[in-house]
């Protein structure tokens, strides 16, 4: 089964060297935290790669994993452009990208030049399930207020997502259409460059709901400003006890997003090993379990080859799906 985990930039000057260069340098090997590792976000701040990399470069500092960890933004067509940076880094061990669904398949609504299949993988983090949302004055009490509004009128109720299309925000409600009877490609899909751009739009009105990660939106959810209409898992989310899922609501569909992150291509087996050993003793540590249950993830922690079957299974699978749906 498929798990759904979705422009110029400014120049970045990003360090080529090794993850293992210095002998000074803190490593897995001696014990030390390691040191001078970079996690790119290919988005806007404040959506869910933002926040999982953060987190994670945090976590490793406060458990002393790693010291000095800088996580900087890289946005733009929906990833690829991190994604064409990242793989134009070869061999750089101090570098790394976080990712996710949306990078797989905006790999190839950009038609970009750069894939996931170049890149090395280091670990998958977590899996989401999705959320459909709306503004607290909205008409639409419950997911079937919704449905029902949509199905008769597809093109008037505008649908927002913080991916480009081909990733997780702009294929669930793709899926949800086509679960619910509607022609996808009848789908008004407003297309956000990253959670943090799609929150003030469906705060502002400017679609009728939203379709993310639940997690980008538990903030505004606790002070009242969004109502979550229904999460996507397959069972109800612990943060959000009162809200429906789809399947209890009368609409048979799962849908769950997963992050994980990748470095460049040709980088040592050294270098592979500082990350992975720090993202593992990270991914063990009572703060990274802490924030899994705060923030409502499930755990899905896979590293290397393993992690790397993962994305070539990801990878062909998106493929099927955007071509049933004309993107591919």
């Amino acid at each position: 089964m498929l798990v759904m985990g979705v422009a110029a930039a400014t120049a970045l000057a990003l360090a080529a060297c090794g993850a293992t260069a210095d002998k000074n340098e803190g490593g897995a090997s001696d014990g030390k935290p390691v040191t001078g590792l970079r996690i790119m976000v290919p988005n806007t701040p404040g959506g869910g790669y933002d926040t999982t990399a953060r987190t994670a470069a945090k976590v490793m500092e406060d458990a002393k994993i790693a010291t000095g960890v800088q996580v900087f933004n890289l946005p733009g067509a929906g990833g690829t452009v991190g994604l064409q940076r990242t793989v134009n880094e070869k061999g750089n061990g101090k570098l790394a990208m976080q990712m996710g669904l949306g990078v797989v398949g905006a790999s190839y609504t950009s038609k970009s030049a750069a894939t996931l299949t170049q890149t090395t993988p280091l670990a998958k983090l977590i899996e989401e399930a999705g959320a459909i949302v709306v503004p607290k004055d909205s008409p639409y009490k419950t997911i079937n207020d919704l449905v029902a509004a949509w199905k008769a009128n597809p093109k008037g109720i505008a649908v927002g997502g913080g991916s480009s299309p081909g990733g997780p925000d702009h294929l669930l409600p793709m899926q949800l259409a086509k679960t619910v009877g509607i022609d996808p490609r009848q789908v008004n899909f407003v297309s956000y460059d990253g959670g943090g751009e799609l929150l003030p739009a469906v705060l502002g009105g400017k679609v009728a709901f939203g379709a993310s990660g639940f997690g980008e939106f538990l903030d505004q959810v606790e002070a009242g400003q969004i109502r979550v209409l229904a999460v996507t898992s397959e069972a109800p989310i612990e943060a959000l006890k009162d809200v429906p899922t789809l399947k209890s609501s009368g609409i048979d569909l799962v849908f769950t997003n997963w992050r994980g992150i990748v470095a460049p291509p040709g980088i040592s087996d050294a270098d592979k090993k500082v990350w992975i050993d720090a993202l593992t003793k990270m991914h063990e540590s009572d703060e990274w379990k802490a924030e899994l249950k705060k923030r409502g993830w499930t755990d899905a922690f896979v590293t290397g080859d393993e992690f790397g079957t993962f994305l070539t299974e990801q990878d062909k699978a998106v493929a099927d799906v955007l071509k049933q749906l004309g993107l591919a």
